[in-house]
């Protein structure tokens, strides 16, 4: 693994423990269940677009 692909994981991986933290600690007082899924969303997408960059360079 490559310093390039290593900083991204690192980057994956804080964004993946993002979207447990803010929904259980900045959103607990939100009462609707969109306030969460809108973040999961949006995590989501980030998360699909960071393992591309990851895995472009990637060759057989």
């Amino acid at each position: 693994m490559t310093k390039r692909e290593l900083s991204w994981a690192i980057v994956s991986l804080i964004l993946i423990l993002l979207a447990y933290l803010i929904p259980y600690t900045i959103l607990t007082d939100v009462a609707k269940w969109y306030g969460s899924f809108l973040l999961w969303v949006l995590l989501g997408v980030v998360i699909i677009f960071v393992n591309i960059l990851i895995t472009k360079d990637w060759r057989s």
